[in-house]
């Protein structure tokens, strides 16, 4: 997807709406913005750098957090797996493993994230859209996160 269609307008927000963002830290552009409620699910996924299958981190706005839901990983490679008291190991339909029940709060509702090239692909999914991180962010620092539409969205990098 070429990098101008990331940039959108949220539409038809209340003041005491939430946004889910993808702002790059270097300029404070805004990557992927799109008007998140509760219940609101999507996935990080990415190709993994050395086995190259695809890896995805699944999050959902719940009560007003950006929580971490689960993790689908092929296999165990380089970097990857369960740690053992943090959700439940359980198998995928596609063979690989589901880590299901993390339930994590993610901390200040976002995190830092440094996209890989085009091979590594990272890429932001929800609700049937796909948007591609690495074509306008390989190798810049990012900042992904929710954050309601009365803030500035350039305090997300530190």
């Amino acid at each position: 997807m070429p990098a101008a269609l990331l940039l959108a307008a949220p539409v038809g927000l209340a003041a005491s709406g939430a946004l889910l963002e993808v702002t790059r830290c270097d300029d404070g552009a805004v990557l992927f913005s799109r008007a998140v409620s509760g219940g609101d699910r999507w996935c990080m996924a990415w190709n993994h750098s050395v086995a190259g299958f695809t890896v995805r981190d699944c999050y959902a706005y719940l009560d007003a957090r950006m929580v971490l839901e689960y993790s689908v990983q092929p296999d165990f490679a380089a970097g990857l797996g369960h740690a053992p008291g943090r959700g439940r190991l359980t198998g995928d339909v596609a063979g690989g493993y589901r880590i299901e029940g993390i339930d994590e709060p993610v901390p200040g509702n976002g995190y830092l994230l440094r996209p890989g090239g085009a091979t590594v692909a990272h890429r932001l999914e929800l609700g049937g859209e796909v948007a591609d991180l690495s074509a306008p962010a390989a190798g810049w620092r990012v900042s992904v996160h929710v954050r309601d539409t009365g803030e500035d969205h350039r305090g997300a990098c530190p």
